[in-house]
């Protein structure tokens, strides 16, 4: 698994455990990074859990903009970690192209969810990348 691959893998298993775990969020992030050898992806696997709870309450606003006949309660708990982490990607980590987060968060919604997962992803998170996500990025 390619270095970002797998710092997004920890992003979604720290955020989907957060789900059901009554920790804080800084114990299950502890807790995941400390079987990480990496520092340069136990920086990043941080920012990014750091980046979407500081930015949760936009986050899903959008997400639930981009929904149709969903609300975000509704959704799986692997589609809303994933759709979390999509969405983070494409509006805070300016250096990271826009179909590259697509690919890898369908990709993530394939191995973590149901058979429909990745479709889901992708026209959820495709809808919201066209609605939200300056042009330039789009260019990466």
């Amino acid at each position: 698994m390619a270095r970002r691959s797998k710092m997004r893998d920890l992003v979604f298993k720290i955020i989907f455990q957060n789900e059901f775990r009554k920790d804080v969020v800084d114990a299950v992030l502890q807790e995941v990074l400390s079987k990480e050898k990496s520092d340069s992806i136990r920086k990043d696997v941080e920012r990014y859990v750091r980046g979407i709870y500081s930015h949760i309450d936009s986050i899903d606003q959008k997400i639930s903009s981009c929904l149709e006949n969903w609300t975000l309660e509704r959704l799986s708990s692997v589609d809303r970690c994933v759709l979390r982490l999509g969405t983070y990607e494409l509006l805070y980590e300016p250096d990271v192209p826009v179909q590259v987060t697509l690919d890898e968060a369908i990709e993530l919604a394939k191995r973590y969810g149901t058979d429909n997962s990745g479709k889901f992803v992708n026209g959820v998170l495709d809808r919201l990348a066209k609605q939200y996500v300056p042009e330039e990025k789009w260019r990466l």
